[in-house]
């Protein structure tokens, strides 16, 4: 709930966003710490496995060279060939090893001793080669001397020292990386103490901030719902005020025509005059009028004595035509649809009835040049989201009775209050103001439903339902509830209804079911979004909408997506809307309310280019 419809003051916004802005800022400097951490760390690593890997490497050359030296010593004393395998391939080998070690190395000065080590282990191999060569040839003595020289033994003296400095350097640039990220890593993680115990500072300020708000909403709310419970109360009473004072005023009237016709009959009867028929009749009309009302009132209260029975409304509907074409006139077209296989209702006949003559005098009034009427039977279902949508309403199967027009029509604020006892929109002395009321207290005294669609200028259609009956005559279907068929989200479906509730819950089924689904609240908006969206699959529109209706946005929809199904949705019935060239007759159309499985079949249907209405 907006703060300004409370009357309360603006939370100090900016307090908040800095708060939140700097536990921000923390969070990313954190994360970035331990980021450069992780990455200070794996590159540590690395360096300590590309040391360790030179280490090694450089442990086998000089293990290579000791080896060709061994060899070399072993044939000059012996003469045997054999002492010489482990010398054959050992400068090939050792020189492969210089080549890796070289490839790990990545400072210039150690590339520089890498090289200053293979100039010596050229020459090492060199001084064996020449006493090897000097054996072979026969001059023993002369290669004896040679190695006397302690050239050999010098240049290996000098590459293990060389191998040992470049370990030791190694080691000591170790020491000093790991020694950083220790430091590195105990500063980090005072930063991140410091961190959450700033972030928990920030979080307990702007909890007490908005606790105190939240005081303020809950003590603000519980005065506003005080508020709204005395409007109630006002609401209520001035309901009973409208309605106590019509039942004077009516029932005035009625005891005017008792009391002074049976004061006229005591004063001729006081002469000896007995021809007073006339006011007995007048009292009578009175007293029957003031019975009528009082049936009436009993129906609106939902009190009145009920008979009901087993009924076919088919039946009952065009047993009432004749009374009905009289009742209405010459100048207003009626039209009878009765559905095939209709359930059967449990209701009192004569009410039934009652309300559809109150219905069909109420379209006539409202088209008083003239129009078209139709009255139509269907079996339905109003399921759990309807039934949700309307308190007191139980979900399940019921017989409807709906009665249209072309007349005038209600606007919202006329509809919402067609059903208060007294309310009435015509002129004084043309209605009594009960007609709507008692229609509705008999069908909800019956356990049914009663609802109004209406369009200022277009007409209205008021739809009862009656539950269904369970008698142990009824058949009973044991067919299985053939499965929803489910979308396709490449199928794209546009709804456009000016009504943001219904829209929202036809948006809600239709994604529900798999499709994709763009909606818009009117005509224009909804040709932009196709202009925008050129695969829509299916147009699903309201047929009355403010400014462009639905059959109007189809035909420049077409225009745009010619290959595009149109699907109609109106609270008027099929019948109503074709029979008065609302749309076509072989026009693709679901009535309001439905459910979510019937909308499935029917954009099923749609899509796949059946022709059967709904």
């Amino acid at each position: 709930m907006p703060y300004k419809s409370l009357n309360l003051p603006a939370p100090r916004r900016g307090i908040q966003s800095v708060l939140l802005g700097l536990g921000f800022a923390l969070l990313v400097l954190v994360v970035g710490a331990f980021a450069w951490l992780a990455k200070q760390q794996a590159d540590d690593n690395a360096d300590v496995r590309r040391v360790l890997e030179m280490q090694a490497r450089f442990t086998k050359a000089l293990s290579l060279l000791q080896d060709a030296e061994t060899g070399q010593r072993g044939y000059l004393l012996t003469g045997n060939p054999d002492y010489l395998k482990p010398y054959e391939g050992t400068a090939a080998a050792f020189d492969e090893e210089l080549t890796l070690i070289a490839k790990l190395i990545k400072r210039q000065e150690r590339a520089v001793q890498l090289a200053g080590i293979r100039s010596l282990a050229e020459k090492k191999f060199s001084e064996l080669q020449t006493t090897i060569d000097l054996f072979k040839k026969g001059e023993r003595e002369a290669a004896l001397a040679l190695v006397q020289t302690d050239l050999g033994k010098r240049l290996m003296d000098d590459v293990r020292e060389m191998i040992n400095q470049m370990h030791a350097f190694d080691d000591r640039i170790l020491k000093e990386r790991l020694a950083e990220t220790d430091e590195t890593t105990r500063k980090l993680w005072w930063g991140v103490l410091a961190s959450v115990l700033l972030v928990l500072v920030m979080i307990f300020a702007v909890f007490t901030i908005m606790s105190r708000y939240i005081r303020e909403l809950v003590s603000e709310t519980a005065k506003r719902a005080s508020a709204e419970t005395r409007i109630r109360q006002m609401q209520k009473m001035e309901a009973v005020g409208q309605l106590t004072g019509g039942i004077a005023h009516d029932f005035n009237n009625m005891l005017a025509i008792v009391i002074g016709s049976l004061s006229l009959m005591q004063k001729r009867l006081a002469r000896g005059d007995t021809d007073v028929s006339k006011y007995s009749d007048a009292a009578m009309e009175g007293a029957q009028r003031a019975a009528t009302l009082t049936s009436r009132l009993l129906a609106f209260s939902r009190q009145q004595p009920l008979q009901p029975a087993t009924l076919d409304l088919n039946k009952l509907v065009a047993g009432m035509s004749e009374l009905l074409r009289r009742t209405i006139g010459e100048n207003v077209q009626m039209e009878t649809v009765l559905a095939g296989g209709l359930w059967r209702t449990h209701a009192d006949p004569g009410e039934v009835e009652n309300a559809i003559l109150n219905l069909c005098v109420n379209a006539r009034d409202a088209m008083p040049g003239g129009g078209k009427l139709t009255i139509e039977t269907a079996n339905c279902y109003l399921d759990e989201a309807y039934s949700s949508e309307h308190p007191g309403v139980p979900a399940g199967q019921y017989v409807l009775i709906a009665v249209s027009d072309t007349g005038s029509g209600m606007s919202t604020d006329i509809a919402n209050r067609a059903f208060d006892p007294f309310f009435t929109t015509k002129p004084t002395g043309k209605g009594t103001g009960l007609g709507l009321s008692q229609v509705y207290g008999f069908v909800k005294q019956t356990g049914g439903h009663v609802k109004i669609y209406s369009e200022v200028d277009h007409g209205t259609t008021i739809k009862i339902y009656l539950p269904r009956t369970q008698r142990a005559e009824d058949i009973v279907s044991t067919q299985p509830k053939p499965a929803l068929p489910t979308g396709d989200p490449t199928v794209i479906i546009l709804v456009v209804e000016d009504e943001d509730r219904v829209r929202l819950v036809s948006v809600a089924a239709l994604r529900e079911l798999g499709y994709t689904v763009l909606h818009a609240d009117s005509g224009p908006s909804a040709l932009e979004v196709l202009k925008k969206n050129p695969g829509v699959n299916l147009l699903f529109t309201d047929i009355v909408m403010p400014g462009m209706n639905g059959r109007a946005l189809a035909t420049e929809a077409e225009k745009l997506n010619p290959g595009m199904r149109i699907l109609y949705t109106t609270g008027y019935t099929h019948n109503a809307v074709v029979h008065n060239g609302v749309v076509d007759s072989d026009a693709q159309l679901i009535v309001k309310p439905y459910t979510i499985d019937q909308l499935a079949l029917k954009v099923r249907e749609v899509l796949a280019g059946e022709s059967r209405r709904s």
